[in-house]
C-alpha cells in the first residue's frame, strides 16, 4: 500500500519548511509514504524549499492557475504514481501532520472513501466570530446538498482512496473543498468527518480575501454543483413556484370572471400565462439536464474502467 501526502502550493517559501517537518514517513497500514508538492506557478522558490526538505516528487505549474486547478493536478499525478490513498494538505502548516494516520485509517480499515479532517472551529482563536458562524453555515448547507455527515466542509485536510480519486472531477477553479464533497455526495461515495487539531496561525487565509466575497463565492460554487448533479430537482423547484404563481393568477381571474368582474383582471390571464410557459421551459431544461448528467455519469464511469485498465497494464 503506498500513501502519498500532497501540499498544493503558491509562494509558501517561508511556511513550506515547517509544514513539511511535521509530516510523517510511516503511517500505520503502509509500506510507503511519499510526499509531492505542486507548485502552482510561485515566483518564490517554493520548488526549491520543498526539493531541500526531502519531497519526493515536485510538480510544477508554469503560471498561477488557482488552488482547485493544483489540488487536481495534484491528484493525477498521485494517481499516476500508483498511490493506494492520497491525504492532502495544506502549506501554510495550519493541520496537524501527527493526525494524518487518523485521517488514513477509515480508509485503511475499508469504512470510507473520503475523509474529510474536522477542525475544532469554535476553539480556533485566529478565526473571528462571524467567520465560525459563516463556516458552520457553509457546512450546513454542503451537508445538505451533498446529503453527508460532513462537520468541516471547508477544510481542505482530507484523505482520499485510489478508487474516489479516479471519480473526482473540479469544475470550479477557486477552490476543492465544497465542489469535491457534493460530487461525492451525488455520487454515493462513502464520506465522513473526524476530528483533528490545528496549529498556530502563520500567516493570514489567502482563500478568504474578505468575508463577502467568500460568501458569494461559496454559494455560488454550491449552486453550480447542485445545478451540475441534481439538474432536475433543482429546475423543477423553479418550475413548480412559477407553475404554483400561474395557476394562482389564473384562478384569481376565473373567481373574477365567474363574479362578474372579470373583464378588470385581463392582466391576471397574461401574467398567469407568462408564469406557466416559463415555468414549463424550467421544466424541460430540467429535462435536458437530467439526460446530460445521466451521461455524464456513464462517461465518468467509462473514465474510471480505462484508469483501471491501463494500471492493470503498468
Amino acid at each position: 500500500m503506498k500513501l502519498i501526502i500532497q501540499i498544493p502550493c503558491l509562494n509558501e517559501s517561508e511556511t513550506l519548511g515547517i509544514a513539511l517537518s511535521e509530516l510523517p514517513r510511516h503511517v500505520p497500514g503502509f509500506d510507503v509514504v511519499e510526499w509531492l508538492v505542486i507548485d502552482d506557478g510561485s515566483t518564490d522558490n517554493t520548488a526549491d524549499v520543498a526539493r531541500l526538505n526531502g519531497v519526493d516528487h515536485v510538480v510544477q505549474h508554469p503560471v498561477n492557475r488557482g488552488l482547485a486547478e493544483a489540488f487536481m493536478t495534484g491528484i493525477d499525478a498521485c494517481l499516476t504514481l500508483g498511490a493506494d490513498v492520497i491525504v492532502n494538505t495544506d502549506a501554510d502548516n495550519q493541520y496537524c501532520g501527527s493526525d494524518i494516520p487518523t485521517l488514513t485509517s477509515a480508509i485503511v480499515a475499508g469504512e470510507a472513501e473520503i475523509v474529510i479532517g474536522a477542525r475544532p472551529i469554535d476553539e480556533t482563536e485566529h478565526f473571528s466570530w462571524i467567520k465560525k458562524k459563516l463556516q458552520h453555515l457553509g457546512s450546513w448547507a454542503v451537508r445538505m446538498a451533498s446529503r453527508t455527515d460532513v462537520a468541516d466542509a471547508p477544510s481542505g485536510f482530507r484523505a482520499i482512496s485510489r478508487e474516489a480519486a479516479m471519480r473526482l472531477n473540479v469544475f470550479n477553479a477557486y477552490t476543492y473543498t465544497l465542489e469535491t464533497i457534493i460530487q461525492a455526495g451525488q455520487s454515493n461515495m462513502r464520506v465522513i468527518s473526524v476530528p483533528v487539531h490545528t496549529n498556530e496561525d502563520l500567516r493570514p487565509s489567502r482563500l478568504v480575501k474578505s468575508i463577502p466575497s467568500y460568501v458569494k463565492r461559496s454559494l455560488l460554487t454550491i449552486l453550480r454543483v447542485f445545478v451540475i448533479y441534481r439538474p432536475l430537482a433543482f429546475f423543477a423547484s423553479l418550475s413548480g413556484i412559477f407553475m404554483a404563481i400561474g395557476l394562482i393568477a389564473g384562478i384569481r381571474f376565473l373567481y373574477s370572471y365567474i363574479d362578474g368582474s372579470g373583464e378588470g383582471h385581463v392582466q391576471s390571464v397574461v401574467f398567469s400565462a407568462l408564469c406557466i410557459i416559463v415555468g414549463l421551459l424550467l421544466l424541460m431544461m430540467g429535462l435536458i439536464g437530467d439526460l446530460i448528467a445521466t451521461n455524464r455519469k456513464l462517461l465518468e464511469r467509462v473514465d474510471v474502467r480505462l484508469q483501471h485498465i491501463e494500471r492493470d497494464r503498468d
